[in-house]
């Protein structure tokens, strides 16, 4: 009897145990965890290794309103930026751990081929010489070489008025290879950064500063008056991000990313957000994928 009598107290003191660990333990939920979802990379990829090292190195201007501009707060702001910001957040990287390198026209095939940079967004036009040393994504806007003047400057309307002028451009940029080769009447001016052209074209150094619509669009909006655009474009420049030559994984998963943010809004709300509150909502580009 005494026996049973120690054997009944601790059934029931398991008992009242267990029912305590149970009324402390969380019931399961149905409810989606808040906790963010990875996204899986193929082992050994680019974006495994950035996804990883949860940083990324950016190239992009320093001196381009509406597209890459640095801001007093330290950061490059504009469209190509917040372009970047998107693929760095495919990748789960935020953008304070993106790292920004000014990427100049001339060095921005060096900057890729070396590794100093993981991807370039600097108003790249995609052509073929190009791609003969860097792989390009996109393209994710369609821009046009254009020239801009003084404002009281009514003798220069279009490429074909520029025989005997001064003309001011970017070293390494496709709209100074253009005059070089189609206009060689033109007398070329080249500097390290488009902003070197905007001091000589106030004091009359030079007399046309020539380079994609867009950018163009930038200054003119920040001069203030003194500037203006003139005439149509006069080529056509596909604006892509650049990456390793070899990287065709790589490549072909911004293509994805850009892609999506067509179609779910994303690029537009960067666009509208940057270039757009100086420029038109541009048309949809179509993704290359050579």
């Amino acid at each position: 009897m005494k026996n049973l009598k120690w054997a009944a107290l601790g059934a029931a003191a398991a008992i009242a145990l267990t029912a305590c660990s149970s009324a402390d333990e969380p019931e399961a939920s149905d409810e989606p965890s808040d906790a963010p979802v990875m996204a899986e990379f193929p082992e050994g990829s680019t974006m495994a290794a950035l996804a990883d090292a949860g940083s990324i190195t950016i190239g992009t201007k320093f001196d381009q309103p509406l597209f890459g501009l640095m801001s007093p707060s330290g950061t490059p702001e504009g469209f190509d930026v917040e372009i970047g910001k998107m693929i760095a957040a495919e990748l789960g990287i935020d953008a304070g751990s993106i790292e920004w390198v000014e990427t100049v026209s001339a060095n921005r095939e060096p900057f890729i081929e070396s590794g100093q940079v993981d991807i370039v967004v600097a108003t790249y036009t995609i052509n073929d010489k190009r791609k003969e040393v860097v792989s390009f994504a996109g393209p994710y806007y369609n821009a046009g070489q254009a020239l801009m003047v003084l404002t009281d400057n009514e003798e220069i309307m279009s490429p074909d008025d520029l025989a005997g002028t001064n003309v001011c451009s970017v070293e390494g940029s496709t709209p100074a290879a253009n005059i070089a080769e189609n206009y060689p009447e033109a007398n070329l001016v080249l500097y390290g950064a488009y902003t070197d052209c905007l001091e000589p074209l106030r004091n009359g150094e030079v007399d046309v500063v020539t380079t994609d619509n867009v950018i163009l669009a930038g200054y003119v909006a920040e001069s203030g008056g003194e500037f203006k655009v003139v005439g149509e474009p006069f080529t056509e420049e596909p604006y892509g991000i650049g990456v390793a030559l070899d990287d065709t994984e790589f490549r072909m998963w911004i293509n994805d990313v850009l892609e999506a943010s067509f179609d779910d809004g994303r690029w537009l709300t960067a666009w509208q957000e940057t270039a757009g509150t100086v420029l038109p909502d541009p048309a949809v580009p179509t993704v290359d994928r050579y």
